[in-house]
């Protein structure tokens, strides 16, 4: 399952995905993301992640990736309400910009596994 909080994914990325993890996308869930600069981030956050439509089992066994929105206040904010509702950091997805392309194209750059990078961290204590 994708979770989707930034710009539709094409259907070259998401072949791209599906590609480098050997597993069919079975369900995207688009969330559009508007933030009002004049409210505090977590509530707009929390509200967000309401709509998706989980339940507490299903954020903790699903296996989720997340295209997170690109403004870094929201991105640090999703993620600590995806932690506390996963019980641990998501896999997120990257886009990069295609060199030269007009307008402006992004394709698949690599998933990040958020939890391998805290887990190897930790060692580093």
């Amino acid at each position: 399952m994708i979770i989707n909080f930034s710009h539709p994914l094409t259907g070259e990325q998401q072949n791209q995905i599906e590609g480098l993890t050997g597993r069919s996308i079975t369900d995207i869930r688009n969330i559009p993301c508007q933030f009002d600069h004049e409210r505090p981030f977590a509530e707009q956050l929390t509200a967000l992640v309401e709509t998706v439509g989980l339940t507490s089992a299903e954020w903790q066994s699903e296996q989720i990736l997340v295209n997170a929105p690109s403004f870094a206040p929201a991105v640090a904010t999703l993620i600590a309400e995806l932690h506390g509702r996963m019980g641990y950091f998501p896999a997120i997805i990257r886009l990069k910009p295609v060199p030269g392309s007009t307008p402006p194209r992004f394709e698949f750059a690599e998933i990040i596994n958020l939890q391998a990078i805290r887990d190897h961290a930790r060692t580093h204590r």
